[in-house]
């Protein structure tokens, strides 16, 4: 990457904030690339072990706070925020999802999962903005990210403005919570930089309080391996067996830490019908998603981001959440479909299934 031209960069970013907004998202911000204080707290993060079985996380070494190592020639780095609430969320809408956790027989899915997959979504149209600007300052060299590389998207987000780390190390916005994505666009334009927001969290200790199994270790110090979203996506494995009670009927990922927090009142709605909820995915039944076979799992799970785990963990995550409905007290044909499912299962998920009708 190479540019050498004049640019008007306050009027660049105007226009970028405009196409920004027809493209649905909700905010613009422009970082540097010195990521420098972020360094110590990413080896010290690794070296503790905390991105578990995540070894990509590790891969790529400190290029993951170099962005002109891993994108040579970048200059800046665009942040995009992308509100993903289901545009008919209702008022309370963190009530119900807590009266949803409270049903042991009904499946909890995160919310961001429900609709499309956000990696589909947000790289597309952060790539039309890159078009849109290469229509006026001519080629230049960029690449476009969201959750897809070794990029360090909340320190960017923060340098940039977008918000601030939260101490459930999501990102926080005044005005919106931290209900969004984000996504980046690095490049070899020197745009003006946006300015970072002071942070308000203050002496506010919920996020790390409700956590069901205590994986915020530390304020703005997460654990993976103790996550339940790490734990029902990213891990292949079995999952720890003094893990499984705390996991309550969540199969996909966890929004407690956000639920919780008091600036989620401030969370917005998604303008795009891209993050609407696909049926059943935020009323279905424990027993209903385990009857899907592979097929229909693939079918039902077409272009979202639950596709990436595969049936097997699918299944091994209801598996568990299943146990943990028998230990409520529920019932309902849960025992009868675990034991007909237990001959011909993988080891993986026999273990599981052993786990989830053992009495307790």
């Amino acid at each position: 990457m190479s540019v050498d031209r004049e640019l008007d960069g306050p009027a660049l970013l105007a226009q970028l904030r405009g196409w920004a907004e027809a493209e649905g998202f909700s905010q613009i911000g422009v970082a540097d690339v010195d990521l420098g204080s972020a360094e110590a707290g990413l080896v010290d993060w690794l070296s503790n072990g905390f991105h578990g079985s995540m070894a990509y996380m590790a891969a790529h070494g400190l290029k993951r706070a170099r962005p002109a190592e891993l994108v040579p020639g970048t200059l800046r780095v665009i942040t995009a925020r992308m509100d993903y609430l289901p545009r008919s969320t209702p008022d309370g809408w963190q009530a119900i999802e807590w009266q949803r956790l409270a049903r042991p027989g009904e499946a909890a899915v995160s919310i961001y999962a429900r609709g499309r997959d956000y990696h589909k979504v947000l790289r597309q149209r952060l790539q039309r903005l890159a078009d849109r600007l290469a229509e006026v300052v001519g080629p230049f060299g960029h690449r476009v990210f969201t959750d897809s590389a070794p990029v360090m998207e909340v320190e960017l987000a923060a340098k940039s403005g977008i918000g601030w780390r939260g101490k459930h190390t999501l990102a926080l916005h005044r005005e919106g919570g931290s209900m969004f994505f984000l996504g980046e666009i690095y490049v070899d334009l020197p745009l003006p930089t946006t300015a970072p927001v002071e942070p308000h969290c203050g002496s506010c200790s919920a996020c790390i309080d409700i956590c069901p199994t205590q994986a915020i270790v530390a304020p703005y110090r997460l654990d993976a391996r103790r996550c339940i979203s790490y734990l029902t996506i990213e891990h292949d494995g079995p999952i720890p067996v003094e893990l499984r009670a705390a996991m309550g009927n969540r199969i996909y990922g966890c929004d407690d830490c956000q639920l919780v927090c008091p600036w989620n009142k401030y969370a917005r709605r998604s303008t795009l019908p891209d993050f609407d909820v696909r049926e059943p995915l935020d009323s279905a039944t424990l027993l209903e998603l385990w009857r899907w076979g592979e097929a229909e799992f693939l079918s039902r799970t077409e272009g979202s981001a639950i596709r990436r785990i595969g049936h097997a963990r699918w299944q091994r995550n209801l598996a568990v959440a299943m146990g943990n409905a028998l230990r409520a007290g529920l019932d309902a044909g849960i025992a009868q479909a675990l034991r007909a499912a237990r001959e011909g299962s993988s080891e993986l998920l026999r273990e599981h299934i052993a786990w989830a009708l053992a009495p307790r």
